[in-house]
């Protein structure tokens, strides 16, 4: 993939070009990327703009604060990751009172500096110092103890915002941590949907999309705690291997704010950090397998214009049943009841039998929701006849369609189950034609799609509609608004031009 090449492909994003468009309609524009290179191109894109949009906002910052020096802004402007350019900001960052805070405000930063550099010197006595018990001072310090633990508060800090060392902690977090679920104390009855996860271990960089995207439900419902962590002895002898460089008394100090550091800062920013970049790993997964599903019923065989019979199943309320032509227009509409057993069903057996011949059906589709394998064992055993096989359709959105906008200025005197009966018999027709009229996510062929980032599903799945359509095509005699729509270089304002 060439310079020339990306540029083309991102001046043409810019302009409001979509994926398919680019890849079908302005080939040679983008010297002839196909939809995944133009993709990567898009997605990398927006991870480029978004680092840039934080490193002029960092660097405004610095500067209203007069801390930007032309090696800090070197290395901002070098920083190639969010992750690195958030680790060089990190301590100027503007902050809350810490106990380090505290600390340099009672004067005890250049303690701090003389035991980090860990020369040989009496320590206690550097200390006695900086100590002043007098009552009346606002920053007094009591004593030796209380002079050295602020000194060490200030060092804690310092590691912990040590952009190599939250580097190589990082790096332990991704290879050694281990991602735990356990339940929330008193809950009962209500968390026994998660028990699954009441007691569970497992290293983070293996815990597959679906099961980290549970148990994130569980602790938002605040039914299951998660954390995230490598063994402690690890990520300490890591810091102190960066950090203690003698066996002085200093140096013992300084292994002491080394440990405090991890135990108080440094362990909790990286499961924050570690935490929200697995949610977003496991989110693209999910993402991207809904999208692969979705694809694959779009694309799924079409019957092709025949004349159907569709029924979607109901034990009580009976089954709502509609013929529809080779164009998938409705000729006809009953409510048979087969499931009931009795007089009824040979009722139903009858009026079935009656349509097929007056409609000359050709195909009989069976919704796969509540009571579907049963009217299909009911449909079966009418001897229609070889020529007219009858086919589970999923119904998956078919509701949703029913109740939508486009359904009702379809059938505008229609009721809803009717609507949703003759969406049955269409998707069995021509399943691409059809579900494009429902909303993406209503199909319902993802997991955990309500736990993911909506705005990025939407897209995703947006372009994997619009992706089918154009690689089928479409009869423009024949297609729907919703199809029509769908098209690449179309929208809803051009189509009716």
């Amino acid at each position: 993939m060439g310079q020339g090449q990306v540029a083309a492909a991102v001046s043409l994003l810019d302009g409001g070009a979509t994926v398919p468009f680019i890849a079908r309609y302005r080939k040679e524009n983008a010297a002839s990327l196909d939809e995944v290179a133009i993709t990567s191109i898009r997605d990398r894109l927006s991870q480029i703009r978004e680092l840039r949009a934080r490193r002029a906002s960092i660097l405004e910052s610095l500067e209203k604060r007069g801390l930007l020096i032309d090696e800090l802004r070197q290395a901002v402007l070098a920083a190639q990751t969010m992750a690195e350019l958030e680790d060089i900001y990190l301590p100027y960052r503007p902050k809350r009172r810490t106990r380090a805070t505290l600390a340099k405000e009672k004067g005890l930063e250049p303690l701090a500096l003389h035991l980090w550099g860990q020369q040989e010197f009496d320590v206690k006595l550097a200390a006695a110092e900086y100590v002043d018990s007098n009552t009346r001072t606002v920053n007094g310090v009591a004593d030796v103890t209380e002079a050295l633990s602020g000194a060490r508060d200030i060092i804690a800090e310092w590691v912990s915002e040590d952009g190599a060392a939250r580097k190589e902690i990082r790096k332990l977090f991704w290879s050694q941590g281990i991602f735990s679920s356990r339940a929330v104390s008193g809950k009962g009855s209500e968390a026994a949907k998660y028990r699954d996860y009441f007691e569970w271990e497992e290293p983070v960089i293996d815990v597959p999309s679906h099961r980290l995207l549970a148990m994130l439900r569980g602790e938002r419902e605040a039914l299951l705690s998660t954390h995230i962590a490598p063994p402690a002895s690890q990520a300490i002898a890591i810091l102190e291997g960066i950090f203690v460089t003698g066996e002085t008394e200093a140096s013992q100090q300084v292994r002491l704010a080394v440990e405090d550091s991890y135990q108080r800062l440094l362990e909790a920013s990286m499961e924050t950090e570690v935490g929200r970049e697995a949610r977003v790993r496991a989110e693209n997964t999910a993402i991207r397998v809904f999208a692969n599903n979705l694809r694959e019923l779009l694309l799924a065989p079409a019957l092709g214009q025949k004349n159907v019979l569709a029924l979607d199943p109901g034990f009580r309320t009976g089954c709502k049943l509609v013929c529809l032509d080779r164009q998938g227009r409705l000729l006809h509409h009953d409510t048979v009841y087969p499931l009931l057993g009795g007089w009824r069903e040979r009722e139903a057996a009858k009026k079935v039998a009656q349509l097929c011949g007056q409609y000359h059906v050709e195909a009989i589709a069976v919704g796969n929701g509540t009571g579907g394998r049963e009217t299909e064992a009911f449909l079966r055993g009418l001897e229609l006849g070889p020529s007219i096989p009858v086919v589970m359709v999923n119904e998956s959105g078919a509701s949703v369609y029913s109740a939508s906008e486009v359904a009702r200025t379809e059938f505008p005197d229609k009721d809803i189950t009717v609507r949703g009966a003759v969406s049955i018999g269409r998707r069995l027709m021509d399943p691409l034609a059809e579900l494009v009229k429902i909303e993406p996510k209503a199909i319902g062929v993802g997991q955990y799609q309500h736990d993911v980032s909506q705005l990025k599903l939407a897209r995703s799945l947006d372009a994997v509609v619009e992706d089918c359509v154009n690689a089928v095509g479409v009869d423009v005699n024949t297609a729907s608004v919703a199809l029509l729509a769908r098209i690449s270089g179309l929208n809803t304002d051009r189509k009716s031009t």
